[in-house]
């Protein structure tokens, strides 16, 4: 497949940019990366989509370089949806589209999905589950739930930690290859980390990548995305599949039998074997099958 081609968007206060594969004209399928990834994230399974008639369109998140910082210093969640609906309004709507989500990209994508006029058919979420599964548990499946929370705020370190003021400025050097290493054990992410470092590699652009982290703790969330926000807690209308990695070392793949249960008719959930947190990467070809599976 040939190289990518570039897609320039303005939206308010925010320039973006985002990697483009295929025909335009093809049903889209809008691809939403995460932390510490980025678009190029989506290379391995590109080509089957495209192969399969799509056209993958993938933006590099507010911060995240060849986009820009934005002007308001919102990283919230519904300031990417906002993003994300702005590069999809770019490209066009065929009536057929998706949207692919990992990572902070699976939580707007869940958002994308919960919104009851959502431009989009089908939803993909990878890695992170929606939230609102995990608060609907019944009192028996809240005591298995409990059992798991105390190695999950393991897991989870990081969150708090990029929360704290200066000190994790002065970490992305150490941090980010040990988070590769621990969340998708055994693969080799020095290209990843190559375009990382082009992405989030300067002091503002690794403060842009602590922001949704930040974000967390915002209570207030700007006029301009509070609408859309607040769809992110809620679970998906759209049919969607929710896959994660086996070996998953960011969040447990344990998570996902409250998933099965809480997603609308039409939807799937499959835990991904001999894949870690980024299993777009590591295993591509079947993450394409099923995602194709999915949509067909």
């Amino acid at each position: 497949m040939s190289e990518p081609r570039w897609i320039d968007v303005t939206a308010p206060g925010v320039s973006l940019r985002a990697l483009s594969w295929g025909e335009p004209g093809n049903p889209v399928a809008l691809c939403l990366h995460g932390f510490p990834d980025t678009a190029y994230g989506w290379r391995r399974v590109a080509p089957r989509l495209v192969a399969a008639g799509w056209h993958v369109v993938a933006p590099f998140m507010r911060g995240y370089a060849p986009s820009s910082i934005p002007d308001d210093g919102s990283y919230h969640i519904g300031a990417l949806m906002h993003d994300a609906l702005r590069v999809y309004e770019t490209v066009g709507s065929t009536g057929r589209d998706v949207v692919i989500g990992h990572d902070w990209g699976a939580m707007a994508a869940t958002g994308l999905a919960a919104l009851p006029d959502s431009p989009f058919t089908k939803a993909v979420i990878m890695s992170v589950p929606p939230a609102a599964a995990l608060r609907s548990v019944g009192a028996a499946d809240g005591v298995v739930m409990a059992g798991l929370l105390p190695a999950q705020l393991l897991r989870s370190w990081y969150i708090g930690y990029f929360q704290l003021p200066w000190l994790p400025e002065r970490s992305s050097s150490w941090i980010l290859p040990r988070l590769w290493r621990r969340w998708s054990p055994g693969y080799a992410a020095e290209e990843d980390l190559r375009h990382v470092d082009a992405a989030i590699g300067t002091p503002e652009g690794w403060r842009a990548a602590l922001g949704p982290y930040r974000a967390l703790r915002s209570v207030r969330v700007p006029d301009r995305y509070a609408e859309l926000h607040r769809h992110w807690l809620e679970l998906p209308r759209l049919p969607s599949l929710y896959l994660h990695g086996r070996t998953d070392g960011c969040m447990t793949p344990a998570f996902t039998r409250w998933v099965d249960q809480a997603l609308p008719a039409g939807s799937a959930v499959a835990v991904v074997e001999h894949a870690g947190h980024f299993l777009q990467l590591e295993r591509p070809d079947e993450v394409a099958d099923r995602v194709l599976h999915f949509f067909t």
